[in-house]
């Protein structure tokens, strides 16, 4: 599966199928949470956080092409992440984009 962020595929003539995507809501652990709360009185990086986004966007994204997959995908382009805080240390992101069919002649 090709996943971009453009609405081409050079050299690929494309049947577009509809949209596609994917999402999920991600929190820490309590202890973790707490940890970073106290990290943003010394400033830095947050890695709890950025590794439960990172792990949110890649979940979100195997979902998304699981969607275009059932649809009989090629590719995904125009793919695009959304993400929204919750609550307090809990985020939802959405991925999407447009399944799309390679055209033979």
């Amino acid at each position: 599966m090709i996943l971009v962020n453009t609405d081409y595929i050079t050299g690929k003539e494309l049947e577009m199928l509809g949209l596609v995507r994917g999402s999920t809501i991600q929190t820490k652990n309590i202890g973790k949470d707490l940890g970073q709360m106290l990290k943003t009185v010394v400033g830095g990086e947050l890695k709890a956080y950025n590794e439960m986004m990172n792990e949110a966007r890649a979940l979100a994204t195997k979902r998304m092409t699981e969607e275009a997959e059932k649809l009989g995908a090629d590719a995904i382009v125009n793919i695009r992440y959304v993400s929204a805080a919750v609550m307090q240390g809990a985020a939802e992101v959405i991925a999407y984009g447009t399944a799309v069919k390679f055209v033979t002649k």
